[in-house]
C-alpha cells in the first residue's frame, strides 16, 4: 500500500490507535514507549503489513517541527531554580560532552573499518559518531516523567537538561562534517566561527524572543482562551524559523525559549501546559511512526553487527569516557556513582535517526547504511538503557522517593494568591489535633485536605491524622505570589506537636 492524499488519514488515524495501544502495553514489559512507537511503525511498513514510505524529506521536515515543539516544552517544564546547581555541569556535557563523544566513537567506527576492511574514511566515521552524539531529548523526558523517578544528588534535573540542550551541538556537527565530507573547505577558523555564530545567536534569540513572546501572551487580551495555544504555538516555530533565518541555531533557541517563559507568569499557564503536552505527544508519536515506516527490518540485519559492536562501545566505552572526561575538570560534586548513572543513561533516540537523514540527502549515504545503522544503535540503546533507567538507579543506590503531589489544582492568574501544599508526615503529629489549634503562618487558611483518596473541605472542628495533606492558600501581599517559608513549615509541625503532647 502507498500513502496518498487518499488514504493518509485512514492510515494515520489507525497507526496512532494501534501506537497508543503498545504504548499502553509498554509498561507491562518495562520498556520506552517510544519504542514501542518505532516497532509499530516497523509493523505496518514495507516488510510488515506493506505500507510503501520513504519519503525522507517529509520525515526530515515533520521532524525538524516536532524536534523544535519537544525541546520547547521540555525546557517549559524546567525549573530554573532546579537546574541553576547543576547548570555548569549540564552546558558542558551539552558542548563538551558531544564533542567529546563524537571523537571517540568516530574513532571506534575507524578502527572497527580499518580491522574489518571496511575502508571508512576518518571524516566519514567522524560524520557517523556526530549523527549518534547526543541523548535524545524525547527519550529522556518520556522516560524520566513517565516513570516518576526519583533521583538523588539532583541528577534529574541535570540529566534532563543535558538532552535537552545537546541536540544543538550534534545538529552543528553533522552539518559541518557533511560540508567536510562533501569537499568544501572547512578550516578551523571557520569551523569555529560557525560554531560560535551558531550558539551565540541561537541563545541570544531564544532568551529575547523567550521575554517577548512572554509580554505578547500576557498583554495581547485574545478574548478566545482556545487561541491562547495556537499562538503559542505559532511562537515556537517563529523563534525556531527566525533563529535560523538569523544563522543561529532554532533548537537551541526554542528550548532556551521555553525555559525562558516556564519560569515566567503566563496567562492560562495551565491551559497552555495541557495543550502543549498533548502536542508534544502527538509530534513524538508520528515522529516516532514515521522513522519506524521508513526503514526496512530486512536492511538492519546487514548492519547488525557492526551497529552492536558501536553501541556497545558507546553504552560501555564512549560514552562514560566522554561524560568523565568533561566533568573532570569542573570540580563536581557528583559522586562516582552518580557519573555512572549519567553516563548509562546516554540515551539514542529519534533525533540522532533523524540527523542521519542529512547525509541521506546530501548525497552520502546512497544505501542508506548510515541510517540503518544510527536506527539499529537506537534500537539496541532503547531496549539496553531504556529499559533499565530505574533499576540502574536503584542498583547505584540513586532512586529516591518521588514525592505523590496530593492536589492537581491551580489558581487562575488574576487570583493573586498562592497554593502551597503541607504535609502531616508520620512521626510529626499524634492522631486527634483540630485544625482550629493549628498556628497558620499569617494570611494563610488551610483550603483543602486529602486523606487517602478522599478530599475534605475543612472546618475549624476537623480532626488532623498522620498523612493528610493540607492545601494552604495565603494571600498575595504587595502584588506578589508568596511563598510559604521553611521556617512556616516548622511553625504548623511545631503548633501540631505542641496539641498533642497530652496523647504522649
Amino acid at each position: 500500500m502507498v500513502i496518498d492524499a487518499g488514504n493518509i488519514l485512514l492510515v494515520g488515524s489507525i497507526l496512532l490507535f494501534v501506537s497508543i495501544l503498545a504504548g499502553k502495553a509498554s509498561s507491562r514489559f518495562g520498556a520506552p514507549m517510544l519504542l514501542f512507537f518505532l516497532l509499530v511503525g516497523m509493523a505496518f511498513g514495507t516488510d510488515g503489513l506493506g505500507i510503501e514510505f520513504d519519503n525522507f524529506e517529509t520525515v526530515q521536515f515533520v521532524g525538524m517541527l516536532a524536534l523544535s515543539i519537544i525541546l520547547f516544552s521540555g525546557g517549559m517544564d524546567t525549573s530554573f531554580g532546579e537546574i541553576r546547581p547543576v547548570l555548569k555541569e549540564g552546558i558542558a556535557l551539552a558542548t563538551v560532552g558531544v564533542v567529546l563523544t563524537t571523537l571517540l566513537t568516530g574513532s571506534v567506527i575507524y578502527f572497527i573499518g580499518h580491522l574489518l576492511s571496511l575502508n571508512i574514511p576518518f571524516q566519514m566515521a567522524l560524520l557517523i559518531a556526530a549523527v549518534m552524539s547526543s541523548t535524545d531529548s524525547a527519550s529522556v523526558f518520556a522516560i524520566l516523567r513517565s516513570k516518576r523517578l526519583g533521583l538523588k544528588q539532583n541528577l534529574r534535573p541535570l540529566l534532563e537538561l543535558e538532552s535537552g540542550s545537546n541536540d544543538p551541538m550534534a545538529y552543528i556537527l553533522t552539518i559541518m562534517l557533511i560540508q567536510i565530507n562533501q569537499g568544501v573547505d572547512s578550516s578551523f577558523g571557520g569551523v569555529l566561527v560557525t560554531f560560535l555564530k551558531q550558539m551565540g545567536i541561537g541563545a541570544l534569540s531564544g532568551y529575547l524572543l523567550g521575554v517577548g513572546a512572554s509580554h505578547i501572551i500576557n498583554r495581547i487580551n485574545v478574548g478566545n482562551k482556545s487561541l491562547y495555544s495556537v499562538l503559542l504555538l505559532s511562537m515556537v516555530f517563529f523563534i525556531s524559523s527566525f533563529t535560523d533565518l538569523l544563522g543561529g541555531n532554532g533548537y537551541l533557541a526554542v528550548y532556551i525559549a521555553g525555559i525562558v517563559m516556564g519560569n515566567r507568569r503566563l496567562i492560562n499557564k495551565r491551559t497552555l501546559a495541557t495543550f502543549l503536552d498533548g502536542v508534544t505527544w502527538l509530534v513524538q508519536i508520528v515522529m516516532f511512526l514515521m522513522l519506524g515506516l521508513l526503514v526496512n527490518p530486512h536492511e538492519l540485519v546487514d548492519v547488525a553487527w557492526i551497529g552492536v559492536i558501536v553501541g556497545v562501545a558507546m553504552i560501555f566505552v564512549t560514552r562514560p569516557m566522554a561524560t568523565w572526561l568533561t566533568l573532570l575538570p569542573l570540580g563536581s560534586k557528583l559522586s562516582t556513582k552518580a557519573r555512572h548513572y549519567i553516563s548509562w543513561v546516554g540515551l539514542r533516540g529519534a533525533a540522532p535517526i533523524l540527523f542521519s537523514t542529512y547525509p541521506k540527502l546530501a548525497g552520502l549515504d546512497p544505501d542508506n547504511t548510515i541510517f540503518n545503522i544510527v536506527f539499529f544503535i537506537t534500537i539496541f540503546s532503547l531496549i539496553v538503557q531504556g529499559t533499565t533507567v530505574g533499576s540502574m538507579a536503584k542498583a547505584l543506590d540513586l532512586a529516591d522517593v518521588s514525592p505523590e503531589k496530593g492536589f492537581d489544582i491551580d489558581l487562575p492568574d488574576e487570583v493573586k494568591a498562592a497554593l502551597t501544599e503541607v504535609d502531616i508526615i508520620e512521626g510529626g503529629a499524634r492522631d486527634g489535633a483540630l485544625l482550629k489549634d493549628v498556628k497558620l503562618p499569617e494570611r494563610t487558611l488551610v483550603m483543602m485536605i486529602r486523606r487517602g483518596e478522599q478530599y475534605i473541605v475543612p472546618n475549624g472542628g476537623t480532626v488532623l491524622h498522620r498523612g493528610d495533606k493540607l492545601l494552604l492558600i495565603s494571600e498575595d501581599v504587595q502584588n506578589q505570589t508568596p511563598e510559604i517559608r521553611a521556617d512556616e513549615h516548622i511553625v504548623i509541625w511545631e503548633s501540631i506537636k505542641q496539641l498533642v503532647k497530652r496523647d504522649k
